[in-house]
């Protein structure tokens, strides 16, 4: 098995399932838009992706339509949502195993920066990681390639070899390869196994305990 020095994870969805709070502020902010959104269980395609380009995509908002809209997904989710979110079963466990171990941990997220801190801190795993790379806001600097880029820049000694990134979307497998790291998907998240399967993850594995196997 490869020996890894350094392991990046996503957040949603690999670390916390925050599927609750994002969607009670999808559907708030969609709502207020007067989008038809169909099916709430649907609306779990966007968490994962940069909302401002996946809301444009979608629903074929303008920009100021999608500045409108994040504005009203902030309204709930800065107040209600970021809190309606729970960290795995295991997950604390095998970060203080990687650190006993003496890996380098950093957290590669498209959630904007001020969130993910929030968050980590919120639910005590802050303390394992060397850094936390989160989007400079909700349109710049938010996709996977450059958060993850940019938590990678702090270690610049560790050969791209020995890095790995932990997620559960296909963005994870593309920020990856574009950043010439390795990668490993998980399936208890929010991606489908088809679409892990067929990503481009260098493994793939079923459990949160299964990850200390791979890396």
């Amino acid at each position: 098995m490869k020996e890894y020095q350094l392991v990046a994870f996503d957040l949603d969805g690999t670390l916390t399932e925050p599927k609750r709070g994002l969607l009670r502020s999808f559907v708030y902010a969609l709502s207020r838009m007067g989008v038809d959104y169909g099916p709430v269980e649907k609306l779990t395609r966007f968490i994962g992706p940069p909302l401002y380009d996946s809301w444009r995509e979608e629903f074929g908002f303008s920009d100021a339509e999608a500045d409108r809209a994040l504005s009203y997904f902030h309204e709930y989710f800065d107040t209600k949502g970021w809190a309606e979110n729970e960290v795995y079963d295991g997950i604390p466990e095998v970060l203080k195993t990687l650190k006993e171990q003496g890996k380098i941990l950093v957290l590669a997220t498209s959630k904007p920066q001020p969130f993910a801190e929030k968050i980590m801190a919120h639910f005590d795993i802050a303390k394992y990681f060397d850094c936390l790379s989160g989007a400079q806001d909700d349109k710049r600097a938010d996709k996977k390639c450059e958060v993850l880029a940019y938590g990678l820049s702090k270690f610049r000694e560790i050969p791209k070899d020995a890095c790995i990134l932990v997620g559960d979307r296909k963005f994870d497998a593309e920020g990856a390869a574009i950043c010439g790291i390795d990668s490993l998907g998980v399936l208890y998240g929010h991606g489908s196994r088809e679409e892990i399967e067929n990503a481009g993850f260098t493994a793939v594995c079923e459990t949160v305990a299964d990850i200390l196997k791979y890396v």
